[in-house]
């Protein structure tokens, strides 16, 4: 049997294009139904956690399986608020970043540095990393607001541990104590972002963690996975065209000439939701509340004018386009009438998203064995090598 024939012998079935359809890992985190447009964290639909649960309330629930009584509650929460202050030599990598770094690129680099103190890093037992991830999740709202305030030539502002993740971060960014309508808004974005399955950034976070590397690893690559347009920087790339075309009537004619070039529209579609991506459902009526309170209902309502042009309107072969928002879409319009700068967008969806990473993390410790898939070889076969005198 020639080598070419053997080769081809003991290819397996070839899966679909960025691994669609393979199933990676068994979990107990998360559930999605696309057809039906339903997530579940470890049992609870999202809509009852967003209406009735805070965001330390479902980082517990990620990290131990269960959502927390008031002590254990009560516990997180000042374990986060002790946690929460940067180390100095953290503080002075921010300080020599050049400006013009990006926030995610600084935030994956200060996310890196603050394995070198940390006093749990040599240590992957489950109590050690649920220590990582505290301090972790305490740590990068700091981070975010430090370096954004230094970019502004102002002074990081120191954070309070009286305060909530949401809370803390919005005092933090302004120094200023937020209004409780914004603190309350942003904690409910924060619990839609917790957490998605085997989405690019946690299978990054897996495949990292698989090879025994440590916790600040994993959420290092799973940051740089995120940062793509593909991924989380979607929702600032929807700010941008909202912002770039300024009124509904641009952002329409400006939306149908990309889908006649066959351009991408930022914050439509989603590779698993066939349906209305349950997100964005709460995020809609969080932007819509926003834009009521802030009597300027401008960005919402550029948003709700392109739904129906991307669901409605029909593509090359004469069929409804049928895409629909997903997270990213309406989190651009809260956030920005929230006051969040757009560079933030993304690193606002780490700071939540945090607790699921760490929580993929843990699990895959738990049962650990290393990620390493096969891939479907289309090379060539039995070439020479040639003098390179003799080479084309």
């Amino acid at each position: 049997m020639s080598q070419t024939a053997s080769a081809a012998t003991s290819v397996p079935r070839k899966p679909g294009a960025g691994l669609e359809g393979v199933v990676a890992v068994q979990s107990e985190i998360c559930f999605i139904d696309g057809i039906n447009g339903r997530l579940v964290y470890r049992g609870y639909d999202i809509s009852d956690l967003v209406e009735n649960a805070s965001f330390e309330e479902v980082a517990f629930l990620l990290w131990d399986g269960k959502l927390p009584n008031r002590a254990e509650l009560t516990a997180l929460q000042k374990d986060l608020g002790k946690s929460a202050t940067l180390p100095e030599h953290v503080l002075n990598i921010l300080r020599a970043l050049p400006p013009q770094t990006q926030p995610m690129d600084a935030l994956r680099t200060a996310a890196s540095a603050l394995a070198a103190t940390d006093p749990d890093l040599q240590h992957n037992d489950a109590a050690a990393e649920r220590r990582k991830a505290i301090r972790l999740t305490a740590q990068i709202p700091t981070i975010i607001t430090a370096f954004h305030r230094l970019c502004n030539k102002q002074q990081p502002v120191a954070p309070d541990p009286s305060l909530s993740i949401a809370g803390n971060f919005l005092f933090m960014l302004t120094g200023k104590k937020p209004h409780d309508t914004l603190t309350r808004v942003l904690d409910a974005a924060l619990v839609l972002h917790a957490e998605h399955g085997m989405n690019a950034s946690t299978f990054t976070a897996r495949v990292t963690s698989a090879t025994l590397a440590d916790l600040h690893a994993a959420i290092t690559a799973a940051t740089a996975a995120l940062k793509g347009p593909l991924h989380g920087g979607a929702n600032q790339d929807v700010m941008k065209l909202l912002l770039e075309c300024g009124d509904a009537d641009t952002a329409e004619k400006r939306v149908k000439k990309m889908l006649d070039e066959g351009q991408k529209v930022a914050g439509f579609g989603h590779r698993v939701y066939r349906t209305f991506d349950p997100r964005a459902t709460f995020l809609r009526k969080m932007s819509k509340q926003l834009g009521e309170a802030a009597g300027n209902l401008k960005w919402y309502e550029m948003s709700e004018r392109l739904i129906p042009l991307l669901k409605d309107s029909l593509n090359s072969q004469g069929q409804p386009r049928n895409l629909n928002p997903n997270v990213d879409f309406f989190s651009a319009s809260a956030y920005y009438t929230m006051g969040i700068p757009v560079d933030l967008f993304t690193p606002v969806f780490a700071m939540a998203r945090v607790t699921g990473w760490s929580a993929h993390v843990m699990e895959q410790h738990k049962h650990n064995r290393i990620i390493r898939p096969t891939d479907d070889y289309t090379g060539a076969f039995d070439l020479k090598v040639k003098p390179i005198d003799d080479r084309p």
